[in-house]
């Protein structure tokens, strides 16, 4: 019989408060989703060795992820989507607080925030070149 770990359970308790405030910044500007997601996939996979081993045998995360995590490159083309999307959901999130009249100094710290986001992904995220097996 395994023993109780509250730990793990503090890892689980943290993992789905930050996976609901994650969830909340898809809708809410200026609330950091990536960073908050990225938080509770590292508390679920602390909570338990069987989640982080399904986490890391996803398609999903073998696709997206792995190659990031340990090369810390991407392709072009996942760049390419990556800051479509990024670009996309903060245009809409500045859309909204133009429409109900936001003050315009969090409004520049939208675009600030995307601005980074640009940066970071063209100057610190390497371009993998794809072999002619990978394409």
């Amino acid at each position: 019989m395994k023993s109780f770990a509250p730990v793990k359970v503090v890892y689980i308790v943290f993992g789905i408060i930050l996976f609901a405030a994650g969830t909340i910044g898809t809708i809410v500007p200026l609330v950091p989703t990536t960073p908050l997601m990225i938080l509770a996939a590292v508390c679920f996979g602390k909570s338990s060795r069987k989640i982080h081993t399904w986490c890391v045998s996803t398609k999903f995360y073998r696709n997206n992820v792995e190659d990031f995590i340990n090369k810390r490159s991407m392709t072009l083309k996942m760049k390419i989507i990556l800051l479509s999307s990024i670009t996309f959901l903060m245009g809409l999130s500045y859309a909204i607080m133009t429409i109900f009249h936001t003050p315009l100094f969090l409004r520049l710290i939208l675009i600030f925030i995307w601005l980074c986001h640009v940066l970071y992904f063209a100057v610190k995220v390497k371009t993998e070149k794809l072999n002619n097996t990978d394409q």
